[in-house]
Protein backbone atom coordinates (compact mmCIF):
# COMPACT_ATOMS: atom_id res chain seq x y z
CA UNK A 1 0.00 0.00 0.00
CA UNK A 2 2.78 2.59 0.87
CA UNK A 3 4.33 1.87 -2.64
CA UNK A 4 3.37 5.27 -4.58
CA UNK A 5 1.55 6.45 -1.43
CA UNK A 6 1.84 8.15 1.80
CA UNK A 7 1.32 6.85 5.38
CA UNK A 8 -1.37 9.20 6.18
CA UNK A 9 -3.37 8.05 3.24
CA UNK A 10 -2.45 4.44 3.70
CA UNK A 11 -3.31 4.16 7.66
CA UNK A 12 -7.08 3.72 7.66
CA UNK A 13 -7.12 0.89 4.30
CA UNK A 14 -4.15 -0.74 5.99
CA UNK A 15 -6.53 -0.73 9.65
CA UNK A 16 -9.50 -2.03 7.36
CA UNK A 17 -7.57 -4.39 5.95
CA UNK A 18 -6.15 -6.04 8.56
CA UNK A 19 -9.37 -6.13 10.04
CA UNK A 20 -11.52 -7.56 6.82
CA UNK A 21 -8.37 -10.28 6.50
CA UNK A 22 -5.67 -10.82 9.37
CA UNK A 23 -3.55 -12.82 8.14
CA UNK A 24 -2.62 -14.70 4.44
CA UNK A 25 -4.87 -17.30 4.85
CA UNK A 26 -7.87 -15.25 5.25
CA UNK A 27 -6.52 -13.17 2.31
CA UNK A 28 -6.22 -15.57 -0.12
CA UNK A 29 -9.54 -17.24 0.73
CA UNK A 30 -11.16 -13.62 -0.38
CA UNK A 31 -12.80 -13.02 -3.63
CA UNK A 32 -10.93 -10.56 -5.64
CA UNK A 33 -14.12 -8.53 -6.24
CA UNK A 34 -14.39 -7.89 -2.68
CA UNK A 35 -10.99 -6.91 -2.35
CA UNK A 36 -11.36 -4.23 -5.13
CA UNK A 37 -13.82 -2.75 -3.30
CA UNK A 38 -11.92 -2.14 0.21
CA UNK A 39 -9.01 -0.88 -2.12
CA UNK A 40 -11.44 1.66 -3.98
CA UNK A 41 -10.16 4.90 -4.18
CA UNK A 42 -6.29 4.11 -2.94
CA UNK A 43 -5.35 4.35 -6.31
CA UNK A 44 -2.60 1.92 -8.39
CA UNK A 45 -5.12 -1.30 -8.33
CA UNK A 46 -2.46 -2.91 -9.47
CA UNK A 47 -1.12 -3.62 -6.42
CA UNK A 48 -4.54 -4.58 -4.97
CA UNK A 49 -4.89 -7.52 -7.69
CA UNK A 50 -1.14 -8.38 -7.16
CA UNK A 51 -1.81 -8.07 -3.36
CA UNK A 52 -4.30 -11.19 -3.11
CA UNK A 53 -3.00 -12.91 -6.05
CA UNK A 54 0.33 -13.54 -3.80
CA UNK A 55 -2.12 -14.33 -0.96
CA UNK A 56 -3.75 -17.07 -2.95
CA UNK A 57 -0.26 -18.36 -4.37
CA UNK A 58 1.19 -18.80 -0.55
CA UNK A 59 -1.94 -20.25 0.76
CA UNK A 60 -2.25 -22.77 -2.22
CA UNK A 61 1.67 -23.69 -2.93
CA UNK A 62 3.34 -22.99 0.48
CA UNK A 63 0.96 -23.90 2.84
CA UNK A 64 0.35 -20.39 4.13
CA UNK A 65 3.89 -19.86 4.86
CA UNK A 66 5.80 -17.20 2.67
CA UNK A 67 9.03 -18.37 1.74
CA UNK A 68 12.20 -16.64 3.07
CA UNK A 69 14.40 -16.01 0.35
CA UNK A 70 14.64 -13.74 -2.30
CA UNK A 71 14.42 -16.18 -5.17
CA UNK A 72 11.64 -17.54 -3.35
CA UNK A 73 9.90 -14.43 -2.64
CA UNK A 74 10.59 -12.92 -6.31
CA UNK A 75 8.65 -16.14 -7.60
CA UNK A 76 5.55 -14.61 -6.12
CA UNK A 77 3.22 -12.71 -8.25
CA UNK A 78 3.56 -9.12 -7.91
CA UNK A 79 6.95 -9.29 -5.71
CA UNK A 80 9.82 -7.82 -8.01
CA UNK A 81 13.76 -7.64 -6.83
CA UNK A 82 13.01 -4.36 -4.17
CA UNK A 83 10.39 -5.95 -2.67
CA UNK A 84 11.95 -9.32 -2.07
CA UNK A 85 14.60 -7.84 -0.59
CA UNK A 86 12.72 -5.79 1.43
CA UNK A 87 10.46 -8.41 3.06
CA UNK A 88 14.27 -10.86 3.05
CA UNK A 89 16.16 -8.38 4.84
CA UNK A 90 13.58 -7.58 7.17
CA UNK A 91 11.52 -10.58 7.98
CA UNK A 92 13.86 -12.97 7.52
CA UNK A 93 17.39 -11.28 8.19
CA UNK A 94 18.63 -11.95 4.85
CA UNK A 95 21.90 -10.19 4.16
CA UNK A 96 20.48 -7.98 1.44
CA UNK A 97 19.96 -4.18 0.88
CA UNK A 98 16.92 -3.48 -0.93
CA UNK A 99 16.59 -0.04 -2.34
CA UNK A 100 13.58 2.14 -2.30
CA UNK A 101 13.50 6.05 -3.53
CA UNK A 102 14.57 7.09 0.29
CA UNK A 103 17.30 4.67 0.18
CA UNK A 104 17.92 5.63 -3.03
CA UNK A 105 18.31 9.66 -2.21
CA UNK A 106 20.96 8.96 0.36
CA UNK A 107 23.01 6.89 -1.44
CA UNK A 108 23.21 8.84 -4.08
CA UNK A 109 24.09 11.75 -1.79
CA UNK A 110 26.64 10.21 0.40
CA UNK A 111 28.63 8.95 -2.81
CA UNK A 112 27.89 11.62 -4.89
CA UNK A 113 26.12 9.59 -7.93
CA UNK A 114 26.65 11.40 -11.00
CA UNK A 115 24.94 9.07 -13.48
CA UNK A 116 20.84 9.94 -13.75
CA UNK A 117 18.28 7.92 -12.61
CA UNK A 118 16.87 5.86 -13.99
CA UNK A 119 20.24 4.22 -15.79
CA UNK A 120 21.43 4.76 -12.03
CA UNK A 121 20.03 2.44 -10.26
CA UNK A 122 22.48 -0.61 -10.63
CA UNK A 123 25.38 1.97 -9.36
CA UNK A 124 23.24 3.12 -6.51
CA UNK A 125 22.02 -1.32 -5.39
CA UNK A 126 26.16 -1.82 -5.37
CA UNK A 127 26.68 0.81 -3.41
CA UNK A 128 24.31 0.40 -0.76
CA UNK A 129 25.18 -2.89 -0.32
CA UNK A 130 28.69 -1.63 1.12
CA UNK A 131 26.59 0.16 3.96
CA UNK A 132 25.69 -3.65 5.10
CA UNK A 133 29.47 -3.42 6.34
CA UNK A 134 31.73 -6.86 5.73
CA UNK A 135 29.92 -9.78 6.31
CA UNK A 136 30.34 -11.73 9.52
CA UNK A 137 29.61 -15.69 10.42
CA UNK A 138 27.90 -14.70 13.12
CA UNK A 139 24.29 -14.07 13.95
CA UNK A 140 24.12 -10.81 15.82
CA UNK A 141 26.08 -9.60 12.30
CA UNK A 142 23.28 -11.12 10.16
CA UNK A 143 20.66 -9.94 12.04
CA UNK A 144 21.54 -6.50 11.59
CA UNK A 145 20.37 -6.27 7.81
CA UNK A 146 16.65 -5.48 8.48
CA UNK A 147 18.19 -2.84 10.89
CA UNK A 148 19.99 -1.15 8.31
CA UNK A 149 17.69 -1.53 5.77
CA UNK A 150 15.04 0.02 7.61
CA UNK A 151 17.57 2.68 9.50
CA UNK A 152 17.86 3.90 5.77
CA UNK A 153 14.58 4.37 4.88
CA UNK A 154 13.65 6.06 8.24
CA UNK A 155 17.20 8.57 7.58
CA UNK A 156 15.41 9.40 3.71
CA UNK A 157 12.17 10.22 5.46
CA UNK A 158 13.23 12.23 8.37
CA UNK A 159 16.96 14.14 7.76
CA UNK A 160 17.75 13.22 4.16
CA UNK A 161 14.90 14.86 2.56
CA UNK A 162 14.36 15.72 -1.02
CA UNK A 163 14.51 19.43 -0.26
CA UNK A 164 16.21 20.94 2.91
CA UNK A 165 17.71 18.32 4.21
CA UNK A 166 18.73 18.21 7.60
CA UNK A 167 22.33 17.56 6.98
CA UNK A 168 23.71 18.81 10.70
CA UNK A 169 21.71 15.80 12.16
CA UNK A 170 22.68 13.34 9.91
CA UNK A 171 24.78 10.49 11.23
CA UNK A 172 26.65 10.02 7.94
CA UNK A 173 27.55 14.17 7.13
CA UNK A 174 30.95 13.48 7.93
CA UNK A 175 31.72 10.90 4.69
CA UNK A 176 28.48 12.58 2.43
CA UNK A 177 30.18 14.09 -0.73
CA UNK A 178 27.77 15.98 -2.08
CA UNK A 179 27.42 17.59 1.34
CA UNK A 180 31.07 18.14 1.28
CA UNK A 181 30.44 19.86 -2.08
CA UNK A 182 27.33 21.82 -0.86
CA UNK A 183 25.20 20.43 -3.71
CA UNK A 184 23.36 17.78 -1.80
CA UNK A 185 19.84 18.85 -2.58
CA UNK A 186 20.59 17.95 -6.80
CA UNK A 187 21.15 14.64 -5.91
CA UNK A 188 19.56 11.78 -7.15
CA UNK A 189 20.48 13.27 -10.66
CA UNK A 190 17.25 12.95 -12.59
CA UNK A 191 16.32 12.89 -15.95
CA UNK A 192 14.24 15.00 -17.63
CA UNK A 193 10.56 14.08 -17.43
CA UNK A 194 8.20 13.06 -19.89
CA UNK A 195 4.49 14.24 -19.56
CA UNK A 196 2.46 12.13 -21.10
CA UNK A 197 0.23 12.81 -24.12
CA UNK A 198 -3.35 14.26 -23.00
CA UNK A 199 -6.45 11.98 -23.97
CA UNK A 200 -9.92 12.39 -24.08
CA UNK A 201 -12.84 10.43 -24.06
CA UNK A 202 -16.60 10.28 -23.23
CA UNK A 203 -18.64 8.62 -20.46
CA UNK A 204 -22.07 7.84 -20.46
CA UNK A 205 -24.09 8.16 -16.96
CA UNK A 206 -27.20 6.48 -17.35
CA UNK A 207 -30.29 6.05 -15.03
CA UNK A 208 -33.10 3.98 -14.69
CA UNK A 209 -34.65 5.19 -11.74
CA UNK A 210 -32.68 5.39 -9.12
CA UNK A 211 -30.46 2.70 -10.48
CA UNK A 212 -26.87 3.41 -12.28
CA UNK A 213 -25.66 1.30 -15.46
CA UNK A 214 -22.13 0.20 -14.98
CA UNK A 215 -19.75 -2.62 -16.07
CA UNK A 216 -16.50 -3.59 -15.09
CA UNK A 217 -13.21 -3.08 -16.83
CA UNK A 218 -10.68 -6.31 -18.19
CA UNK A 219 -9.08 -7.92 -15.37
CA UNK A 220 -5.76 -6.60 -17.07
CA UNK A 221 -4.69 -3.41 -18.09
CA UNK A 222 -5.08 0.00 -16.34
CA UNK A 223 -7.88 0.33 -13.46
CA UNK A 224 -8.29 -3.97 -14.05
CA UNK A 225 -11.37 -4.86 -12.71
CA UNK A 226 -12.68 -2.33 -11.59
CA UNK A 227 -15.78 -0.82 -11.63
CA UNK A 228 -17.00 2.07 -14.63
CA UNK A 229 -19.97 3.59 -15.85
CA UNK A 230 -19.92 2.85 -20.24
CA UNK A 231 -17.21 4.91 -22.22
CA UNK A 232 -15.13 5.39 -25.18
CA UNK A 233 -11.93 5.13 -25.69
CA UNK A 234 -9.37 7.04 -24.45
CA UNK A 235 -7.71 8.69 -27.22
CA UNK A 236 -4.99 11.47 -27.67
CA UNK A 237 -7.40 11.95 -31.30
CA UNK A 238 -11.00 11.63 -29.48
CA UNK A 239 -13.93 13.57 -31.18
CA UNK A 240 -17.48 13.95 -29.80
CA UNK A 241 -18.64 12.33 -32.75
CA UNK A 242 -16.56 9.53 -32.63
CA UNK A 243 -17.29 9.07 -28.83
CA UNK A 244 -20.73 9.08 -29.09
CA UNK A 245 -20.59 6.17 -32.07
CA UNK A 246 -19.07 3.85 -28.64
CA UNK A 247 -22.32 4.83 -25.75
CA UNK A 248 -23.96 1.79 -24.90
CA UNK A 249 -27.31 0.66 -26.97
CA UNK A 250 -30.32 1.09 -24.79
CA UNK A 251 -33.83 0.82 -25.89
CA UNK A 252 -35.67 4.13 -24.84
CA UNK A 253 -32.77 6.52 -25.17
CA UNK A 254 -33.70 9.48 -27.93
CA UNK A 255 -30.69 11.74 -27.31
CA UNK A 256 -27.86 11.83 -25.06
CA UNK A 257 -27.49 15.03 -23.11
CA UNK A 258 -24.10 16.36 -22.66
CA UNK A 259 -23.34 17.39 -19.19
CA UNK A 260 -21.45 21.21 -19.03
CA UNK A 261 -17.84 20.90 -18.52
CA UNK A 262 -15.21 17.82 -18.36
CA UNK A 263 -13.94 15.15 -15.87
CA UNK A 264 -10.84 15.71 -15.63
CA UNK A 265 -7.80 12.91 -13.96
CA UNK A 266 -4.18 12.33 -14.02
CA UNK A 267 -2.65 9.05 -14.60
CA UNK A 268 0.86 8.25 -13.80
CA UNK A 269 1.81 8.37 -17.39
CA UNK A 270 -0.74 10.58 -18.77
CA UNK A 271 -3.87 13.52 -17.88
CA UNK A 272 -7.22 12.67 -19.22
CA UNK A 273 -9.83 14.28 -20.03
CA UNK A 274 -13.54 13.01 -20.15
CA UNK A 275 -16.76 14.47 -21.51
CA UNK A 276 -19.89 13.19 -19.44
CA UNK A 277 -23.55 12.08 -21.70
CA UNK A 278 -26.27 11.42 -19.55
CA UNK A 279 -29.89 9.84 -20.22
CA UNK A 280 -32.60 8.45 -18.43
CA UNK A 281 -34.01 5.19 -19.31
CA UNK A 282 -37.67 3.47 -18.42
CA UNK A 283 -38.04 1.07 -15.50
CA UNK A 284 -37.98 -2.12 -17.45
CA UNK A 285 -34.75 -1.29 -20.35
CA UNK A 286 -32.57 -4.24 -20.30
CA UNK A 287 -28.73 -3.93 -19.54
CA UNK A 288 -26.65 -4.35 -22.74
CA UNK A 289 -24.43 -7.57 -22.71
CA UNK A 290 -21.64 -7.00 -19.87
CA UNK A 291 -23.19 -4.34 -18.05
CA UNK A 292 -25.27 -4.36 -14.61
CA UNK A 293 -27.96 -1.69 -13.24
CA UNK A 294 -26.82 -1.23 -9.84
CA UNK A 295 -28.63 0.89 -6.87
CA UNK A 296 -26.89 4.62 -6.70
CA UNK A 297 -27.05 4.57 -3.26
CA UNK A 298 -24.96 1.20 -2.60
CA UNK A 299 -22.57 2.80 -4.98
CA UNK A 300 -20.22 3.22 -2.24
CA UNK A 301 -19.19 -0.72 -2.21
CA UNK A 302 -18.48 -0.73 -5.58
CA UNK A 303 -14.75 -0.98 -6.74
CA UNK A 304 -14.94 2.60 -8.35
CA UNK A 305 -12.10 4.48 -9.27
CA UNK A 306 -11.13 7.97 -8.25
CA UNK A 307 -11.61 9.23 -11.95
CA UNK A 308 -15.37 7.46 -11.99
CA UNK A 309 -15.91 8.86 -8.61
CA UNK A 310 -15.68 12.53 -10.48
CA UNK A 311 -17.17 11.25 -12.95
CA UNK A 312 -20.42 9.51 -11.61
CA UNK A 313 -20.73 13.20 -9.43
CA UNK A 314 -20.58 15.35 -12.52
CA UNK A 315 -23.05 13.03 -14.21
CA UNK A 316 -25.41 13.15 -11.45
CA UNK A 317 -24.99 16.04 -10.49
CA UNK A 318 -23.94 15.98 -7.32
Amino acid sequence: MLQQTGVKTVGPYFEKFLTRWPDVAALGRASLDDVLRMWAGLGYYSRARNLHACAVAVVRNHDGVFPDTEEGLQALPGIGPYTAAAIAAIAFDRRTMPVDGNIERVVSRLFAVEETLPQAKPVIQKLATTLLGASRGDEKSRARAGDSAQALMDLGASICTPKRPACSLCPLNEGCTARQRGDQESFPRKAAKKSGELRRGAAFVVTRGDELLVRSRPEKGLLGGMTEVPGSDWRASQDDEAALKQAPRLGGVTRWHRKVGVVTHVFTHFPLELVVYTAHVPARTRAPKDMRWVPIVTLGGEALPNVMRKVIAHGLGR
